[in-house]
Parts: structure tokens; sequence; C-alpha cells
């Protein structure tokens, strides 16, 4: 791949676009990750060699540990971001979208954990399989006092249905991959020691397919994008995010430790003790 990014390591060969997410330290969701993963998926869309893509992460604690608290620092490149989104969805929702429109089927390989952005980010792609041992799906939000609002609300109806999802939502808690997979938000837990070799195999099969095979697949089962679901999950978020809590309870998560690997590995816990 020509293009060189900052948060992304691309390789493609034999088929198989490797995507690693490599945002230090703990791989928040920043702006500068949300355009580059456009930049590449767009530039992917049009390269009828690759017939599947994998995402993983370059820690291995953490795939994408949410939405950077931060984002809002750079607001020439988040309003720039805001301006490309399309109709219908918000800035953070159309990272979602990239993922279910994209013509290639979509792999996760979560070896870590993946919380809130993070975690939409997973339930948006295609297939994930999951390291029984150590990864985690978490959608955090209500512990920083607002509402999912990356698509996370309506993924999870579409892959676990409203009562589950619910549960996910008002508890902010960390689900082991056993759990996510019985769950069904992913497709299995594999052991960790097996994870690479599984999803190697996966994708290579997939690349050898008949062609257009696999493209085509993904076509019969094209979500429709469910923009009322969307704007009911902007409406809410918009309310929590401007009101008097979310905010300073976010800021003082990050005076303890939030974004940083010792304060991540028990996010729910800070957060909790954040909130009085």
């Amino acid at each position: 791949m020509p293009q060189h990014y900052s948060t992304l390591h691309v390789t493609v060969a034999d088929g198989v676009a490797d995507i690693v997410l490599d945002n230090p330290p703990v791989n928040v969701l920043s702006a500068t990750l949300m355009k580059e993963l456009h930049t590449v998926l767009t530039e992917l869309r049009g390269d009828d060699s690759v017939r599947v893509i994998v995402f993983s992460s370059a820690n291995p604690e953490f795939f994408l540990a949410h939405v950077d608290m931060h984002i809002l620092d750079d607001e020439d490149l988040f309003n720039e971001l805001v301006a490309a989104t399309p109709p219908g969805v918000n800035v953070f929702q159309a990272v979602g979208e990239l993922l279910r429109n994209q013509p290639q089927p979509i792999i996760v390989k979560l070896a870590g954990k993946a919380r809130g952005g993070g975690a939409e980010f997973v339930a948006a792609a295609d297939m994930v399989f999951a390291a029984t041992e150590t990864a985690g799906l978490g959608q955090i939000e209500s512990l920083m006092g607002i509402v999912p609002a990356g698509g996370g609300t309506q993924y999870l109806l579409e892959r676990v249905g409203r009562n589950r999802a619910l549960e996910i939502v008002v508890t902010g808690d960390l689900y082991d991959a056993t759990t996510a997979a019985a769950y069904g938000w992913i497709n299995r837990a594999v052991p960790a020691a097996e994870l690479d070799a599984f999803v190697d195999r996966v994708a290579r099969n997939i690349v050898g397919l008949a062609d257009g095979v696999a493209l085509r697949a993904k076509e019969v089962f094209s979500p429709v994008r469910p923009l009322e679901g969307y704007q009911r999950e902007e409406t809410a978020w918009s309310s929590l995010i401007s009101g008097p809590t979310a905010l300073p309870l976010m800021n003082r998560a990050l005076e303890h430790g939030a974004q940083t690997p010792e304060g991540e590995a028990d996010l729910e816990q800070l957060m909790r003790s954040v909130t009085h």
C-alpha cells in the first residue's frame, strides 16, 4: 500500500488485507485513526485483488480502548470528519457504516479489550473471533454518563436482542469472550494460542472461493441502515453529553488514569470510583 498511516499498519498479500490498529498507549479511537480508517477502506474498496479484510491490534491488551476522551482537542480535524459524514449518521456512526458497507467481508481478530467505540467497531464487523482467555467487550458509556452513540445500540439489537442489549448498555460491564459468544455478540471464542491460525484459516478459505462469491454473499446479507435507530441514539447521547454530568465525569476519569495502560486495565472500576 503506497499510503502512509500513523495509526495503522497495512499489508496486502494473497487476497488478504491485514490492518493492524496501532495508536499507543491504549489504542483509543482518535480522530486521526477515524480519518485513516476511512482512507484505507476507501482505497481497498476499489481493489479487486482484496477478497477479505482482517483487523487486529498491535497492542495485545487493547484492540480499541474506546473513543478518545480528547477527541475534540483537534477541533479542525474533528470538524473535517463531521463535514465528510454521510447524511443520516453522526461522525461515530459513520465508522460502523464504513465497515458494514465495505464490499469485502471484514473479520476482527480480538485478542484484547474493546470498550465503547471500540466495542461498536467490533460489532459493526462481519465476523469476530476472540481469544477465550484475554478478550473482553464492553459498552462502558453508561459509566461515563452517556449512552453509546456510534451505532452500538443498533448493532447490539441486531446481534444479541433487546434484553441482552439493554443489559450490556446499562451495566457497563466488561464481558469475556465466552459470554460474548454465547450472547451472539461475536462469532466464537477461540483459545488464545490458536486465534492467529484460526483467523488465518477462515481468511484463506474466503480467498479460495470462486471469483465474486464472497462479495456477493456479503451483498446478500447487507444491512439496512437503521436511520431511525441511529437518530434515537444520537438524540439520547446529545442530551447527556451536553448536560452537567458527563464531561466532568470523564475529566475526573482522565485525572485518575483513564487512557493509560494501568487505568484501562479495569476501566469499569475506575469509572465507578469517580462517579460520586
